[in-house]
């Protein structure tokens, strides 16, 4: 009954439908594109939007000078299964952009990224890894992550399974000279996730046309990432956030979920939610459909998001300053960002 199923969730389209005439949206932002490696390998894709100084909705101009972004802060974006980065970055780059630089990138398998199957966080965890890395040597050393669907699902895994950076050694080989040592991985000072649920089989139960009960089309799609994993060498449930999200504990944590959304409905939301750890923030927007947060509420996004991601990096300056011997600055990413290959 599962047929060709296993195959269309490895196989994502590379571009969505609501793509089409969006270059035009895409270079109206500014920014470089961005060539680089995830860790295992595979060429990427993004977009580097440099840090634009500014209010957004919510902030009180009596409370003073607006937000000023730091050269050593970026927010990395994550989109979800199927189409590039650019609706996203377009919708939600220019709010990001005042609080730090965004870096827009492009799953393997998706947009203008190498080919590759897409495994919903268990290769895709190495696309971030290879962000942090880029991010590393330009010298940005605070990072959150923004990720909507399979986006959010893979900022949980990639913080779960990459750590936070604070174990500064924990993945570097202990007999390796150290000269081989590479640059300073940032930290992980916070993570953004809409529109996700703990088990992977709901979304894709709940988007089966077909006239059976809900049990039996999470057995189905149980199934289908069953053979899925066989294929790729790999259980793709494994990362599933309901499985790991209490191990992002102590990384602050937004989880953003629609109230009329189909795809994960909001008692799953809110499921999710309570396996959290107590850096977990929930909100719930009514009226919402499945990543349809910001439109939704656009002005409330904004102020939310922005306040949220704005605590977790003044609060990582205040307990990780970052000291450099020659007292200068290092590059701002915006002036490399088209390096790589």
């Amino acid at each position: 009954m599962t047929g060709r199923a296993p195959d269309r969730l490895l196989d994502a389209p590379r571009t969505g439908p609501d793509e089409a005439g969006m270059k035009g949206a895409v270079e109206a932002l500014g920014g470089v594109i961005v060539r680089l490696r995830s860790r295992d390998g595979l060429k990427l894709a993004a977009r580097w939007l440099p840090a634009e100084a500014g209010r957004v909705a919510g902030d009180d101009p009596a409370e003073g000078a607006a937000w000023q972004p730091d050269p050593y802060e970026a927010i990395l974006l994550l989109h979800g299964w199927t189409g590039s980065i650019a609706p996203d970055l377009v919708e939600l780059g220019p709010t990001l952009r005042r609080t730090a630089g965004v870096l827009a990138l492009d799953f393997r398998g998706h947009g203008d990224s190498a080919d590759a199957w897409t495994t919903f966080g268990l290769h895709e965890v190495e696309d971030v890894a290879g962000a942090l890395a880029w991010f590393g040597e330009r010298g940005v050393r605070r990072v959150a992550l923004v990720g909507s669907s399979m986006g959010g699902v893979v900022a949980i895994a990639a913080i779960v399974v990459l750590g936070d950076g604070t174990l500064a050694q924990a993945d570097v080989e202990p007999i390796a000279p150290a000269a081989a040592a590479g640059p300073a991985r940032p930290l992980i000072v916070a993570a953004v996730a809409e529109s996700i649920a703990a088990d992977l089989r709901t979304p894709i139960a709940n988007r089966m046309p077909l006239p059976i009960g809900g049990v039996l089309r999470r057995a189905l799609a149980g199934r289908m990432f069953a053979q899925a994993g066989r294929k790729v060498g790999g259980d793709l449930r494994a990362t599933e956030p309901g499985r790991i999200i209490s191990l992002v504990e102590p990384v602050p944590l937004l989880l953003i979920h629609g109230g009329a959304d189909r795809t994960v409905r909001p008692a799953d939301g809110r499921r999710l939610a309570a396996m959290a750890g107590p850096s977990a923030e929930h909100w719930e927007v009514p009226g919402a459909d499945h990543r349809q947060a910001h439109r939704t509420a656009p002005a409330q996004w904004d102020e939310r998001v922005s306040r949220f991601l704005r605590a977790a990096f003044s609060g990582a300056r205040e307990v990780v300053p970052i000291i450099h011997a020659s007292g200068e600055p290092t590059r701002d990413p915006a002036s490399t960002a088209s390096e790589g290959d």
